[in-house]
């Protein structure tokens, strides 16, 4: 069988290797041709599937010298059919032995796999394929709509309500009878109820009608090779149901009890009905755990208003182009991502950020789709639209999120993958031993009925993930975005938090903090003329004092001039002004020794003090600061008083470092760091042990952000810190810190408590069962109810307040 493959050549430097690599390929028999391209570094070659493989080329390659690069893809596939975690555990094994695939996720809770694989060498199709051949469907995410997929849901959900309704109806006269042998009531109807010809027209369509969807999944898990809850559920309600028909028609002497044969057709009636009602119960749970993405899909707005030629015209959001002029009205959801380009107005971020304060916008301001429009009318235009907006990114990070795995979840995947054999092995075992100490073929049957029909691999799947979905869903709801679950379930054992000032702890924007005229000017007159002066100046100090001035109109400055590393010169309304420093001061013999202790108990506060002159006399002093933050000392003291050490970062003076870390109430300073350092000092309180979570904004904190075990960026910074960082805090407030720990820390909390739970609960009802100390219809109760605890402990994190 011909194919062409091409393969990714690393190692070539000149013609001679192409060459070299062109001609051993060809030389090698099945290849019927072979093209290596030196400038692409690629080799496309056809051969014969059936006489030499892609590995044997490869391997030729390799021997000469070079190698062979491997590129990796990303699918998600939504699939169809799991029912258990043994399910998911053997899909997982089945996709992972597949050749080219790197790794796969099966996630239970989500039905979906999530899967690296190298596209060389497999496609989606045959990895689609092999879900297929190991007994379920499957489809590529991003070619079913969500519309779709509420649909199938809809009508599972509709299936399995009709099928619980038709159970109940059947298996309640049986549970009657039972209850009323019980209660010691063996009047004629008791007996009429448990006569065998009744409950075998009552059973039969519950067991092989109701029950076919056990029937058929049991089938596909054999057929693949393996075994899953619904073969239990299948073994142990057809033993029951086969030794009743054996019992009630074939057996010789009738084996009475209170003049009524020993028939078992009301356990497999009502198992199969508690099973779907566990079923139906966890089916609606699990969708709750989901809402989350519900909502932010939701969010979206679904028309926009374009501005063409002058006109407005309203149009689906699929339509809007990058570039497009866009009309937002106050009370309107932004479209789409974009630049305010006219008018000003309040937009509520709640759903970017969490924070619920509206945000002041004007012109230049970037504007968020499907943020909401509160005052004012604006124009903007269009910068990502659909897949690359910001909530569109939120949402994929999110499902990614949920679909991932924690590292706590390794010990769940590994029971489930062995559980049903052995638990299988136990009942044969029960069976075995039962029937050779007491001779009782029955009661040996109906125990090892008990250990089948009690064993419940589903609360082991459903432990982890269903409280991942909840918990990096209630992180998005307050703007805290988790990428996977190893970090959610790292993040909980942080102990040590490294925060950057600039832009983290502080706002990253100067501001005139004081303002402190000498002889008869006033404060106000100071900052009108200093604004003036510093106007034409580029430096940020300056702008901030220009800023501080607010919007009052400004004389104009004449004869400007920078002087470098020492402040500025202007004439303002022919006042001559020197704007700068101590020396600027004393080179142009001003004396400053009257305003000396003022001076340095400003620069004690870690802030700027600019000393101003005018016409040869001293006018006073402004001082300007990077102020911190609102709540970066709540937030710091947040983190203490959950017994984590913080640190600050700076490449600040110390005597200016240790001013700001005194206001935010930080212990440890790490000063005069420059930006190429600030990965070092990571992996330097890593060496000591800790567990590091950083937190920065900037370009220069991200190779810091991925040396550190948890990376928080400041979702107002850059995107590259924001790629770097395994959780991105979007309102930029420190406070989302502690929250975002806290989160973790509870999720944890859920995530042990299910996998205690569902262990505990197996390793005490299997020996239970096993002793004879549980009849089949309460060994399926629980079973069918322990799946059903587990979702709904992890449901119960959506009341917590990060």
């Amino acid at each position: 069988m011909n194919e062409v493959k091409t393969l990714k050549i690393a190692g070539m430097t000149c013609a001679a290797c192409s060459a070299r690599i062109e001609k051993s390929l060809g030389r090698k028999e099945g290849v019927s041709k072979a093209t290596v391209n030196y400038g692409s570094e690629q080799a496309v070659v056809e051969f014969d599937s059936t006489v030499v493989t892609q590995e044997q080329l490869e391997e030729t390659v390799t021997k000469l010298g070079y190698s062979v690069v491997h590129q990796t893809a990303k699918a998600t596939l939504r699939i169809t059919g799991m029912t258990c975690a043994a399910c998911s555990s053997r899909l997982e094994k089945a996709l992972t032995r597949r050749e080219g695939v790197q790794s796969a996720s099966v996630n239970l809770a989500s039905e979906k796999a999530v899967l690296v694989y190298d596209p060389a060498v497999v496609d989606t199709a045959a990895l689609i394929e092999t879900v297929r051949k190991t007994g379920y469907g499957a489809a590529l995410d991003e070619m079913v709509s969500e519309d779709a997929v509420a649909a199938i849901k809809a009508k599972e959900a509709s299936s399995l309500r009709r099928d619980l309704i038709i159970s109940i109806v059947l298996s309640a006269p049986m549970l009657l009878g039972m209850i009323l042998s019980f209660a010691g009531i063996h009047n004629d109807f008791a007996k009429f109820l448990h006569t065998p010809w009744v409950q075998l027209v009552l059973t039969t369509p519950v067991q092989f009608y109701i029950g076919r969807r056990f029937y058929r999944s049991a089938f596909n898990a054999l057929r693949g090779g393996s075994a899953n809850m619904d073969v239990l559920v299948s073994m142990g309600t057809t033993a029951a149901y086969l030794l009743s028909v054996y019992n009630g028609f074939i057996a010789p002497t009738d084996m009475t009890h209170m003049g009524m044969k020993e028939i078992y057709f009301e356990s497999a009636a009502v198992i199969i009905t508690l099973i779907l009602l566990g079923k139906y119960l966890e089916q609606s749970a699990k969708g709750r755990t989901g809402e989350a993405i519900k909502k932010l899909m939701s969010l979206g707005a679904k028309t926009a208003r374009v501005l063409r030629e002058g006109k407005e015209y309203d149009i689906p959001l699929e339509e809007v182009a990058v570039g497009d002029l866009l009309v937002v009205r106050p009370g309107e959801k932004v479209p789409v991502d974009g630049v305010i380009t006219s008018g000003h107005s309040s937009l509520d971020e709640s759903m970017l950020t969490g924070e619920s304060i509206p945000v002041d916008k004007s012109v230049g301001d970037v504007v968020v789709g499907s943020t909401i429009n509160k005052f004012g009318a604006f124009q903007f235009k269009a910068t990502k639209i659909g897949k690359d907006t910001a909530l569109a990114q939120i949402i994929r990070m999110v499902e990614e999120a949920q679909g991932s795995k924690a590292p706590i979840q390794k010990v769940a995947d590994t029971v489930s993958g062995i559980f049903v054999p052995v638990v299988i092995g136990i009942a044969i075992l029960t069976f075995i031993l039962w029937w050779a100490f007491t001779g009782d073929v029955q009661r040996a049957l109906i125990n090892a009925v008990s250990v089948l029909v009690i064993a419940c691999p589903c609360a082991l799947g459903l432990a982890t993930p269903t409280a991942i979905m909840v918990g990096t869903g209630l992180g998005a709801q307050n703007g805290i975005l988790i990428k996977g679950g190893e970090y959610l379930e790292n993040a909980g054992k942080v102990d040590t938090v490294v925060l950057d000032k600039t832009g983290t702890i502080t706002k990253g924007k100067p501001e005139v903090t004081d303002i402190l005229p000498v002889g008869d000017i006033s404060s106000q007159e100071l900052l009108r003329l200093v604004a003036a002066g510093e106007k034409p100046s580029e430096h940020p100090l300056g702008q901030a004092i220009v800023q501080g001035a607010g919007e009052e109109p400004l004389p104009e400055a004449v004869d400007f001039a920078a002087i470098p590393g020492r402040g500025v010169s202007a004439t303002v309304e022919g006042r001559a002004l020197l704007i700068g420093t101590r020396a600027l001061m004393e080179d142009r013999g001003i004396e400053v020794a009257s305003i000396e202790e003022k001076l340095t108990g400003l620069e004690d506060q870690g802030k700027t003090a600019m000393l101003i002159a005018g016409d040869g006399a001293l006018l006073g002093i402004i001082a300007v600061a990077d102020t911190i933050k609102a709540s970066s000392a709540k937030a710091v003291a947040q983190l203490k008083k959950m017994g984590i050490e913080v640190y600050m970062m700076t490449g600040d003076n110390a005597r200016t470092a240790q001013a700001i870390a005194a206001q935010a109430g930080i212990d440890h300073v790490m000063a005069q760091v420059l930006p190429q350092d600030k990965s070092a000092r990571v992996e330097q309180l890593k060496s000591q042990g800790k567990m590091v979570a950083m937190a920065g904004d900037g370009i220069n904190d991200a190779p810091a952000l991925a040396a550190a075990q948890i990376g928080m960026a400041i979702g107002t910074g850059a995107d590259v810190a924001i790629e770097a960082a395994a959780i991105t805090l979007m309102s930029g407030e420190l406070t989302a810190i502690p929250a975002a720990l806290r989160l973790s820390r509870q999720t944890m909390r859920k995530i042990k408590q299910n996998l205690f739970w569902a262990f505990i609960y197996n390793a005490i009802g299997i020996p239970f069962a096993a002793l004879g100390y549980l009849t089949p219809i309460i060994a399926g109760g629980a079973m069918a109810f322990s799946s059903v605890s587990v979702v709904t402990n992890s449901l119960s994190l959506k009341r917590f307040k990060p």
